[in-house]
């Protein structure tokens, strides 16, 4: 089978499927690979769970629990609006922060070596025509991450 036959779908499954082993075998266990895409997602000033929801396209439920768990273990804190006390903001902690750097420095290196196995220009590429597909038919225009590392 070529690479033309394969659907593209499943060689995108593929890079996933890589980029989840790399990221649970050089950033820790103790985070899955679902908790660093909510951390990603949370920007230096903080954010709603209902603005975080929509980030991550989960339902505020959903959203609640990650944050709930990642609260629990010291990554993420919550803290009352400021003008509104019925709303939650939510922010990282040191913690948080030292995993949204470390996922963005394993992130980097996966990304080298795919550069190393196609060779940089076509990496380039691909990575242009990627960042073109994904902004012409987003799932939603606010689920881009702060920082550009959530997964």
């Amino acid at each position: 089978m070529t690479s033309g036959d394969r659907h593209v779908m499943l060689a995108l499954g593929n890079l996933m499927a890589e980029s989840r082993e790399h990221l649970l075998a050089q950033a820790g266990s103790e985070l899955r690979p679902s908790h660093h895409r909510v951390i990603g997602h949370v920007p230096p000033e903080g954010i709603t769970v209902t603005e975080l929801a929509e980030r991550v396209g989960m339902t505020k439920q959903g959203i609640g629990q990650f944050v709930q768990q990642l609260s629990d273990s010291g990554h993420l804190r919550t803290t009352a609006h400021p003008q509104d006390k019925r709303l939650r903001i939510i922010r990282r902690t040191s913690k948080g922060n030292a995993s949204a750097r470390r996922l963005a420095a394993v992130l980097a290196e996966l990304e080298e070596r795919w550069a190393e196995r196609v060779g940089p220009a076509r990496y380039r590429e691909f990575r242009h025509v990627l960042d073109q597909l994904a902004e012409v038919s987003p799932p939603s225009a606010s689920r881009k991450p702060a920082n550009g590392i959530g997964l």
